[in-house]
């Protein structure tokens, strides 16, 4: 029939169907033939959309940057959105306005001005370096402001690839950045080899120790070695005081023996015991005991005569 035909959505599009300024049906996937001289068909899509973008911004110290990502929305109110931007689909299929390109050029607009004010706030270095904060304050300042709940959309989801400063700022970061890596290096081999003096000091510390209890050991063993020649000299010296107390009481019991066997002769004469040794008194023993009388007596002699005969008498026989 002139006129009528066939419209058939996918399940991530939905359709609004006018006829005469009012919707007859409206969800998502829809299929249904309709009038066309009549009908107005509005065809939203709900699927998750991921919206490059890439802009450069200036930092707190005035260092510019270049920030790419992607920002994923989806839409939550197709009829809010309907109604703000023209999504009407033509006979053939296609939109009959741009509006619906319009839609990611307003967020990716939403996302520069938020990150104009965010990474203006952080210096360089923290630019480059805290992206996860960054995604993080972005994100929570896009849900925050008017544009998507007005258009019936939900931010899903905002991530940031790079956040890339100027190549000439780029070399001078990454020269400050191999200086502190080979300060790290040269950190770490001072450390090994702190670490190893103090191995080696450790080494040379318990080989001290070890000689130490070695001489210890050869101390003790010498000092028991002198302790034992003590004992054995002191044992030496007991045994020659007994020895010399043993000699002493054998001389004295002969002594005192040979005392008690002499003791009868202490009151004989002399003269007697002589005459006892000599086996008896001959003529010349008594001439000289007489002259012997005579000397104990001289001073009581006036005038001796020896004959010749007399002395020749006694030298013979003394020679003989």
């Amino acid at each position: 029939m002139l006129g009528i035909q066939f419209f058939k959505a996918d399940p991530t599009v939905f359709v609004l169907h006018y006829k005469n300024g009012s919707v007859q049906r409206s969800g998502a996937g829809l299929s249904f033939f309709y009038y066309a001289p009549t009908s107005s068909i509005v065809a939203v899509p709900i699927n998750t959309v991921d919206v490059p973008f890439a802009f450069q911004l200036v930092t707190k110290d005035f260092q510019t940057v270049t920030v790419q990502g992607q920002l994923g929305f989806r839409v939550a109110d197709p009829a809010k959105l309907a109604s703000l931007l023209n999504y009407t689909v033509g006979p053939r299929g296609g939109y009959l306005s741009d509006d619906p390109k319009k839609l990611a050029d307003r967020l990716v607009n939403l996302a520069q001005t938020v990150a104009y004010s965010s990474v203006q706030a952080l210096t360089l270095e923290a630019a480059v370096s805290g992206t996860q904060a960054l995604i993080a304050s972005l994100l929570e300042k896009i849900r925050a402001s008017e544009l998507p709940g007005a258009h019936g959309i939900e931010v899903i989801a905002l991530s940031i690839l790079s956040v890339r400063p100027t190549p000439e700022t780029a070399k001078a970061l990454e020269a400050e950045a191999r200086e502190q890596f080979l300060r790290k290096a040269d950190q770490a081999i001072y450390a090994r080899r702190n670490a190893a003096v103090e191995e080696e000091r450790k080494i040379k510390e318990s080989e001290l120790n070890t000689e130490l209890a070695v001489e210890a050991k050869r101390r003790q063993i010498r000092e028991s070695k002198m302790n034992a020649e003590i004992a054995i000299e002191q044992q030496r010296v007991s045994l020659l005081e007994q020895k010399v107390a043993n000699e002493r009481k054998e001389a004295e019991s002969k002594a005192y023996a040979l005392e008690q066997s002499l003791a009868p002769l202490k009151s004989v004469d002399w003269r007697t015991l002589m005459a006892i040794g000599r086996g008896g008194v001959d003529s010349n023993m008594l001439i000289s005991l007489a002259f012997h009388d005579l000397a104990e007596k001289a001073e009581k002699i006036g005038t001796l005569n020896i004959s010749p005969d007399l002395l020749q008498t006694l030298t013979q026989k003394a020679g003989e």
